[in-house]
């Protein structure tokens, strides 16, 4: 090999060759970060995503398994200042309930609180857009004659597709698809011993296909509160 040769550098061709590829490798590897951050973040949401509904689904559980009925009422009607009920109504895919409950947990020191509350469990339209649906709560924290209204509602999930609740009655060993505890309802005085919670949304996966989940309440005071008598 001559002098000249071993002292002659790249080619423009050489470089070009050893530019495009750097390039290629750069874009491979930007892509792959790319997609990887993209991965993560669905995942993230996902999981965001169930993590809401799991919640929901639980509280429901445990504030359905302390609902209560009490027979104890003025018997005079214009003196009734507090009701207690269990109403669950059936409408088709998105049901609602309407309970109270001594689920309710004081914040404040020296609250002229109890433990009980009235609840309702529902769905509305979204407050910012009326075509998706939304799962709300709502909860008043003193007992008084319209257990079925007032209170505070706040959004539990977003975005739902389906909202049923059915009750499983003791005396017949059926399930049901409402339920009336109040002295004039189908089912006086009385509570089912569990109630099934199922609620679809859109699976993140496939927003045309529906992400089922369900979940059982056991209510262990089936009988109204009736402290005049042990047996109802």
């Amino acid at each position: 090999m001559s002098a000249h040769n071993a002292r002659r550098g790249m080619s423009l061709v050489e470089v070009l060759v050893a530019v495009t590829v750097l390039a290629i490798i750069g874009t491979l590897i930007a892509s792959g970060f790319s997609q990887t951050a993209r991965n993560k973040n669905r995942i993230e949401e996902e999981g965001d995503r169930y993590h809401v509904v799991r919640i929901a689904m639980e509280r429901m559980q445990r504030e359905l398994s302390m609902a209560y009925v009490s027979v104890h009422q003025n018997p005079n009607s214009m003196l009734q200042l507090m009701r207690t009920t269990f109403v669950g109504t059936d409408r088709a895919s998105f049901d609602r309930v309407d309970f109270t409950s001594f689920s309710h947990q004081r914040l404040y020191r020296d609250a002229h609180e109890s433990d009980q509350n009235e609840l309702s469990y529902f769905t509305t339209s979204h407050p910012d857009d009326s075509r998706i649906r939304v799962l709300a709560r709502r909860e008043q924290n003193r007992l008084d004659d319209q257990p079925d209204q007032g209170g505070r509602v706040e959004i539990l999930v977003e975005d739902i597709r389906e909202f049923q609740l059915d009750y499983l009655d003791p005396q017949t060993v059926e399930w049901t698809s409402t339920w009336n505890a109040t002295e004039s309802g189908t089912q006086p005085n009385r509570l089912p011993v569990q109630v099934k919670i199922t609620l679809s949304v859109p699976d993140p996966h496939d927003p045309e296909e529906d992400a089922t989940f369900v979940t059982r309440a056991w209510l262990p005071l089936t009988w109204a509160l009736n402290h005049a008598a042990y047996n109802p």
